[in-house]
């Protein structure tokens, strides 16, 4: 997620840069939403930033402030409806609106927006689209007799869960972050205009100077005016772990630590909570190498490269069926025999979720004449689900629901399998514990959550008479 204002650039440009380097963060759709100051233009597709965006497009997308987004599905499915910036029109302008994150009280949201079309308040049409974030853009749309900021400002309040926003109208740009700020965003500074973006890595690309974190429960408006901010809430910090863990890019920085430090260092207490004998420590390239290379460094053991990774292909648990992510783990990673064949191997990874990747890593390293096969995992048991915007889907799909570490070993095929405890991996990101969301390694969720049914990724692909009692409540 990626916005802009700089008068007198090529913000388009700008923000397709920017989501270049945020690609890891989404890959099924990306879009570019770009303001000439008296009409905005959305451009969006499935698939890749290099595969939706061309020269001849983005020559299209002229102004002075932009918004992008690369989507990775949470709540609707992934389909071109879905794609993001959303967009509405209303009677005082249009908004584009992108989303990071995953709210906890959509159900009620779908509400509000139908007591607002019962009123007869103007709202965009149905596109079919079936996610938070356009039911957000829908309330926000709703409030055409106030500002955007002003209708934001009454609106962020009533939203529950995880939600960092870039968003904007003809002639302003808007960042907002939930009060758990669990998301990352930052801000940065360019020569002649402002920039935010989901991580810090995003700015270096586009030569931005970073200057701060936007703040959870901070409305920021920015606009010929400069810069200017809000609070809609009180800061109640719990930033997700798993973004030093996994999501977030080793050169981005987030609440000042580098992720990569932070990857260095589960990876030496991995290997102080977990040794074992072995001849060579390999990661599972790209996310376990920090890990691994902490590992051999605390350890002694040398590091190598035993796994060759194709760059083109998308990270595993992120693909939206689970056949793809079954057949896509071959095409992903690729042993070299000569590094491994002969020798006891650990093998570095930096989570286990389903299982499905390391099943099949394990074997291939046998096949390929690995010895023995040591998993290690510079996270804990991934035992509960996220509902704040990482697709770990049911408790029933994750492997360490329910069995041992043993268990998961045998599963697995490994000769023996070692994570590393919560204390580690929080001490390792030097965030205090409550001040972190840990939510999937120990079931406690800093935002309270509905019940059940009002909960899920196709919520809002309901059946209609089912849809229509909710909408009128």
């Amino acid at each position: 997620m990626f916005g802009v204002w700089a008068p007198g650039e090529e913000v388009a440009k700008l923000a397709y840069f920017g989501l270049y380097a945020l690609q890891h963060r989404g890959q099924e759709s990306a879009g570019i939403a770009a303001s000439n100051g008296s009409q905005i233009l959305v451009y969006k597709d499935m698939g890749l930033v290099s595969q939706v965006f061309d020269e001849e497009t983005l020559g299209t997308l002229r102004g002075h402030l932009a918004v992008g987004h690369t989507r990775y599905s949470t709540t609707g499915s992934s389909v071109w409806e879905n794609a993001q910036p959303t967009f509405r029109a209303t009677s005082h302008g249009a908004i584009a609106l992108g989303h990071n994150g995953n709210l906890t009280n959509t159900a009620e949201l779908v509400e509000l927006v139908g007591a607002a079309r019962a009123n007869g308040e103007v709202l965009g049409k149905d596109r079919g689209a079936s996610s938070d974030s356009d039911t957000m853009t829908d309330l926000l749309a709703s409030r055409s007799e106030l500002s955007l900021e002003d209708a934001a400002m009454q609106v962020l309040p009533r939203l529950r869960g995880a939600f960092s926003l870039v968003f904007m109208d003809e002639t302003t740009l808007y960042a907002a972050r939930d009060p758990q700020g669990i998301r990352p965003l930052v801000l940065g500074r360019l020569d002649r205009g402002w920039v935010v973006a989901s991580e810090s890595a995003a700015l270096d690309i586009v030569g931005a100077s970073f200057i701060r974190e936007i703040e959870p429960g901070e409305l920021v408006t920015i606009d010929e005016d400069g810069l200017r901010s809000q609070r809609f809430a009180v800061a109640e910090p719990k930033g997700c772990v798993f973004e030093y863990v996994y999501l977030a890019r080793p050169d981005t920085a987030i609440a000042g630590r580098s992720v990569n430090a932070s990857r260095l260092a589960m990876g030496r207490r991995l290997a102080v909570e977990h040794p074992v004998e072995a001849d060579l420590v390999i990661p599972t390239p790209e996310s376990g190498t920090p890990a691994a290379i902490g590992y051999a460094e605390q350890s002694g053991i040398p590091f190598g490269h035993g796994l060759v990774k194709n760059a083109y292909v998308g990270r595993t648990f992120i693909q939206p069926s689970q056949t793809i992510r079954q057949l896509g783990i071959r095409l992903k990673l690729n042993p070299l025999r000569e590094v491994i064949e002969g020798k006891r191997l650990i093998v570095v990874d930096d989570s286990i979720v389903r299982g499905n990747t390391q099943r099949a890593l394990v074997r291939m390293l046998r096949e390929a004449g690995a010895r023995e096969v040591h998993v290690r995992i510079s996270s804990p048991p991934v035992k509960w689900p996220c509902f704040y915007g990482i697709d770990f889907a049911t408790r029933a799909e994750l492997i360490a629901n329910g069995l041992s570490v043993e268990e998961i070993a045998h599963s697995l095929g490994a000769d023996s399998l070692g994570y590393i405890s919560i204390d580690g991996m929080i001490e390792a990101t030097t965030i205090p514990a409550d001040r972190l969301c840990r939510a999937c390694f120990d079931g406690v969720y800093p935002v309270a959550l509905p019940d059940p049914e009002r909960l899920g990724k196709h919520l809002l692909e309901i059946p209609t008479d089912v849809a229509a009692s909710l909408s009128h409540p």
